[in-house]
């Protein structure tokens, strides 16, 4: 019987080095969405990131931002922001939806023309 090649030989995955991501609290956060500019010191856009962050988990409010409290602060990380802004762009998209017919007609306004004067 001839020889038979055998399966290449299992080599062990060596899992990835941890990464350490730069984390932004709710202004820098803000400033990297673009939700105000950088030299505004207003507090637009972090009620916004705050409101998502704190939806309810059962999806009732839309879907949950990602993020996490450390020392107190409320922090988000670049792979969060990413997320962030793909659930608002999908938020937005379903706003923009046409709403569906409820199929019964429309009254038609009348023009009102101006009373002509008369002399």
């Amino acid at each position: 019987m001839p020889a038979t090649k055998a399966p290449p030989a299992r080599t062990q995955k060596t899992p990835d080095e941890p990464v350490l991501e730069n984390f932004y609290d709710l202004g820098q956060a803000a400033v990297r969405l673009g939700l105000r500019p950088p030299d505004d010191t207003s507090k637009r856009g972090e009620k916004w990131l705050r409101d998502g962050f704190n939806r309810p988990a059962d999806g009732s409010k839309g879907r949950k931002f990602p993020g996490r409290y450390m020392a107190g602060r409320l922090k988000f990380s670049e792979s969060e922001l990413v997320v962030i802004t793909e659930i608002a762009l999908e938020e937005s998209a379903a706003r923009k939806k046409p709403k569906p017919s409820t199929g019964r007609p429309r009254r038609r306004t009348a023009v009102k023309t101006p009373a002509l004067a008369t002399p």
